[in-house]
């Protein structure tokens, strides 16, 4: 809500159960979130004794009978609550004073503010942002629900009182305020995607000019014009047709094949809304079905999820050939391959993502290799003199140098030694991951005039390498994450003693601008970060979040390296490498 400056209402639900307390509730808001908030209204009675609320604002009080609370009497303050609805009244209109000049002008000077000043400043503080009134009730009975709903009304703007941007698509996507005028040509954002029995149901939001049932729109994404067959405005889980709708209106349509976050004109004018905000995914799965006849199904299931959520990434590790499934977190990934199985029956085999280990050599190391075969006929022939060493930047893939003087290797063949090369490389000799920072350079060589070809220079620069790379301390190298932690103050001790718990390395820990929050960096292997996203929520008590990136490939320890080389070795004997 900060990011887009929405102006906001709370409402404090659950009066009804065992030890609710209101007032603790909007402490957490003003201390834990830094809102400045305060109660529109006080509840009669808390737990089985919850009957209704006072209305702060206009002194009455509002009794929720029935069996679902539809009966609404209106009545006078109650007696035995007087004093604390005249405590509570002095403190909401000490807070709005802070921000609004009329309200503190009135204050200064003793007077009480009318019902309509009080209500105006209480609207105009809570579309400023400086300000957000609070209800309470019990939604499932439905008492203070009807309330709620005039504060919506009553406190939160109306479509045309919040200004839009779009982004000019003709001008590099430069901002374009969006007004919500009918008469402009239509500017639509698609917002939610849901499958139904009539086929896939788009929610969309108007924000500008208006739209009929039979009309034409163009999606801004794909360039495509579609027809729009269908117009609903949802009750709930209730569909009621419409002829046609306009600016500030959210409808639903069908027959409108798009994703999540695509943008909808008219055609007459080239415009985008700028999509939502979508945070970089923190945990990812491998994940494959189980029976390989089901993999139509699915892909199917993939192009649908990605289209409905944005938060949902899926690619192919180009290195293990593994479906990596990433988001918000291991629930939120959960839920996908449940729905998997409920909605597709497909049942999925779910398994951490291979990590994307690298090899390296760590000193100079010389070869001398001679490749000969002779099977009758032309045989091959090729000797590749030379050395490897590690490359000034540790990052670069490969480097390959020739220092051959005269033509002991032909020219021709030397292309084909850096096909060695990369070969080589492509596949590590301790652990069967890829190579990273190792320079080679030929230096001499030997050909023969009938046994020499590509294939045997390549063969011979191949196996050189191969079998130098242990002469040249060869390690294993493993992705170090940048990871910052942002979680309430009182669970630093506990966040560093975990990170240290796997391997990571603190850069430094900060508290934010409130000091309410403690902002942690690490440096700390992949390979051990597998399930913190779990482990941080249920130590923060849910309140700590984290982001991390890829910062570099560094050496892992020894007793991991031998660990890997001797679980790749197994996996060679078994045929799996």
């Amino acid at each position: 809500m900060k990011r887009y400056n929405v102006p906001r209402v709370a409402f404090i639900n659950k009066l009804d159960r065992t030890g609710a307390n209101p007032d603790k509730v909007i402490d957490g808001l003003r201390n834990q979130l830094s809102l400045n908030a305060a109660a529109v209204q006080v509840p009669i009675g808390l737990e089985e004794g919850h009957e209704g609320v006072v209305d702060l604002v206009e002194d009455k009080s509002y009794i929720f009978t029935g069996e679902k609370g539809e009966t609404i009497e209106e009545g006078p303050i109650p007696d035995d609550l007087a004093d604390l609805v005249s405590e509570k009244k002095a403190l909401l209109i000490e807070t709005l004073a802070d921000v609004d000049d009329e309200i503190a002008e009135l204050f200064l000077m003793e007077e009480t503010p009318s019902v309509e000043e009080l209500k105006a400043a209480i609207r105009r503080n809570t579309i400023e942002l400086k300000f957000v009134p609070v209800f309470m009730g019990s939604a499932f009975k439905n008492k203070g629900v009807q309330a709620l709903l005039d504060g919506v009304i009553e406190y939160l703007p109306n479509p045309t009182e919040v200004p839009n941007t779009g982004l000019d698509l003709d001008d590099n996507e430069a901002p374009l305020p969006i007004p919500c005028d009918i008469t402009k040509p239509l500017v639509a954002l698609a917002f939610k995607l849901e499958e139904s029995k009539f086929g896939q149901l788009t929610y969309m939001r108007i924000y500008q000019g208006s739209l009929k049932k039979g009309g034409y729109i163009t999606n801004m994404s794909t360039g495509k014009k579609l027809k729009v067959p269908r117009l609903v405005r949802m009750h709930s889980d209730e569909m009621q047709d419409v002829d046609s709708v306009a600016a500030g209106d959210v409808v639903a349509m069908f027959g409108v094949d798009c994703s999540s976050m695509d943008s909808f004109t008219d055609g007459t004018v080239n415009v985008a809304m700028s999509s939502m905000f979508v945070p970089n995914p923190v945990m990812s799965l491998a994940v494959k079905p189980k029976l390989s006849t089901a993999s139509d199904k699915f892909g199917k299931a993939l192009g649908r999820f990605t289209k409905e959520d944005p938060t949902l990434r899926i690619h192919t590790d180009q290195e293990s050939k593994e479906t990596i499934l990433s988001g918000m977190g291991e629930l939120h990934l959960e839920v996908y391959v449940e729905r998997m199985k409920r909605e597709y029956d497909l049942e999925c085999v779910v398994g951490e993502p291979r990590v994307n280990y690298r090899e390296t050599i760590q000193q100079k190391a010389e070869f001398s290799y001679l490749h000969k075969k002779q099977s009758g006929g032309s045989g091959q022939y090729a000797r590749v003199v030379g050395y490897i060493e590690p490359c000034e930047d540790p990052t670069t893939e490969y480097e390959f140098v020739n220092d051959v003087i005269g033509t002991n290797i032909p020219p021709e063949f030397i292309p084909s030694c850096e096909k060695g090369v990369v070969e080589a490389v492509g596949k590590g000799f301790l652990t069967g991951h890829p190579m990273q920072g190792l320079k080679v350079v030929i230096t001499d060589g030997q050909a023969h005039a009938v046994d020499s070809s590509d294939m045997a220079f390549r063969i011979a620069t191949r196996d050189a390498v191969k079998t130098t790379v242990p002469k040249a301390k060869g390690v294993v190298l493993e992705p170090i994450m940048d990871l910052e932690v942002n979680a309430p103050a009182e669970f630093q001790g506990t966040i560093v003693a975990n990170l240290n718990r796997r391997m990571g390395l603190i850069q430094s820990a900060d508290m934010s601008e409130n000091g309410m929050d403690c902002i942690i960096k690490a440096d700390v292997p992949l390979r051990n970060m597998f399930g913190y996203s779990t482990d941080l929520r249920s130590s923060t008590q849910g309140k700590g979040e984290f982001s991390m990136e890829y910062k570099s490939h560094e050496q892992v320890t020894r007793d991991a390296q031998d660990e890997l080389i001797k679980l790749y070795k197994e996996a060679v004997e078994a045929g799996e490498a």
